[in-house]
């Protein structure tokens, strides 16, 4: 018999330390960010730090396909809830935009100035006006703490106006952090300040799907095990709670670059996306 017990709590949920060349990142992604950003700003179709609510990062930007879009994709960030801005983010619209879909991207107000409760509030409000400026199907997805708030907008509690949740048609949480309670073993936790009523309240895998919700975690195949752990966990539970779901492990990629397929219209990972 193998037993299997967590000893390091920081180091489970380490990335960078534990990455060849991990301290390329967060700064690896500002550069093809930039130049998204000024490219679709130069041809108008960019729209950058629409107002969503009275906190001062409450701005969202939203990148625009070359004809009508066909929905609307969201992308939320991740950085343990502490860290990151959506300017880090832009190029990951590419694939989603090229495919002729409307992409947002917010920026939240990060911990310890709020709660990781707080945030879920902030990522619903920006949704809500996101998807009021676009009609059609809307697919969520987010990376990390932001694959939580993805999959959190699909839950029984989801702040999210009704006729908002309704057009949910895919979320993709990448790299998801589906149960809280681990984090509270860690020294992350002296900035996010979660207790066991927080973990409750806004763990998704501790909640129920909305009904009707389609959820894929996908996941890095060379990513810390708690992470391919969080993954395989929400789509275990949520399938027994009758949604619908997959659990993706992509081969041969580690926790800064599962991403990279969203920048490219043909990657697997941007057509579940938006399910074509």
């Amino acid at each position: 018999m193998v037993e299997h017990r967590i000893a390091d709590w920081d180091n489970a949920y380490a990335n960078g330390a534990n990455i060849a060349g991990g301290d390329r990142w967060p700064a690896a992604w500002d550069g093809p960010a930039r130049v998204f950003r000024e490219k679709l700003l130069a041809q108008g179709r960019a729209r950058l730090d629409i107002v969503y609510g009275e906190a001062p990062c409450n701005r969202f930007d939203l990148f625009l396909p070359s004809a009508a879009p066909k929905g609307l994709v969201v992308f939320i960030h991740g950085g343990y809830w502490m860290e990151s801005h959506k300017n880090s983010w832009s190029h990951l619209a590419g694939g989603a935009v090229g495919r002729g879909f409307a992409v947002a991207m917010p920026t939240y107000t990060l911990c310890p100035q709020t709660r990781i409760g707080g945030i879920v509030a902030e990522v619903a409000a920006a949704i809500d006006k996101a998807a009021a400026m676009v009609d059609g199907p809307l697919m969520l997805t987010g990376h990390s703490a932001g694959g939580h708030l993805a999959s959190r907008m699909v839950t029984a509690t989801s702040p999210l106006a009704p006729d908002v949740a309704r057009r949910i048609r895919q979320v993709v949480s990448i790299s998801g952090l589906h149960d809280l309670r681990p984090l509270m073993s860690t020294a992350l936790n002296e900035t996010l300040s979660i207790d066991e009523r927080e973990a409750s309240r806004e763990s998704p895998a501790l909640l129920r799907p909305v009904e009707g919700a389609r959820i894929t975690c996908w996941v890095g195949g060379g990513e810390r095990s708690e992470f391919l752990r969080q993954s395989a966990l929400l789509a275990n539970i949520w399938t027994g709670l009758g949604a619908t779901t997959d659990s993706v492990v992509e081969p041969d990629r580690h926790h800064f670059d599962v991403v990279d397929g969203l920048a490219d219209p043909d990657h697997p990972l941007t057509r579940r996306l938006v399910d074509e």
